[in-house]
């Protein structure tokens, strides 16, 4: 499990580097343990509101694979999804949802609400706090850094 979210931070850190929210994603086909989607949050340098991690990374995924279900697939993400990327989790029909740190403005999977748990016509396993104090670290720095920034300096 670590392998995977160590390279979902590598994905959030590079999304902290170009002024991004950190979130690095990656999904990984379970039987050949290969990473077939990666995605960090784009947000701003695309300008759109659907340039999360996990859906950049389904998408990939997607595309490499050959098809909208992801079977034996499960997505390690360094955040707890939001509404928007459980519901891509859903329709993807990944198995595994495996995240770092819980967000409690809008997670989905266990902190505003539990959508894994309601009457979908699928629902993966899910798995939180994996490395979570590296992943929230890299969140908790981030807006650190952002705070001081914006106070000119002076923290």
């Amino acid at each position: 499990m670590e392998k995977y979210m160590l390279r979902a931070l590598e994905l959030a850190r590079l999304a902290a580097d170009e002024g991004e929210v950190p979130v690095g994603a990656v999904v990984v086909k379970k039987t050949t343990g290969e990473i077939v989607g990666e995605g960090r949050n784009m947000r701003e340098r695309a300008k759109n509101a659907l340039a999360h991690a996990e859906i950049i990374a389904i998408d990939q995924a997607c595309r490499r694979l050959g098809g909208w279900r992801l079977p034996d697939c499960a997505i390690y993400v360094t955040l707890e999804p939001c509404p928007m990327c459980c519901g891509a989790i859903i329709n993807s029909r990944i198995d595994d949802v495996i995240f770092g740190t819980c967000d409690p403005k809008s997670g989905s999977a266990v902190s505003v609400q539990k959508m894994f748990g309601l009457p979908y016509n699928y629902r993966p396993e899910v798995t939180g706090g994996v490395m979570e104090e590296e992943c929230a670290a890299v969140l908790s720095d981030f807006f650190r850094a952002l705070r001081i920034k914006k106070s000119g300096g002076a923290q």
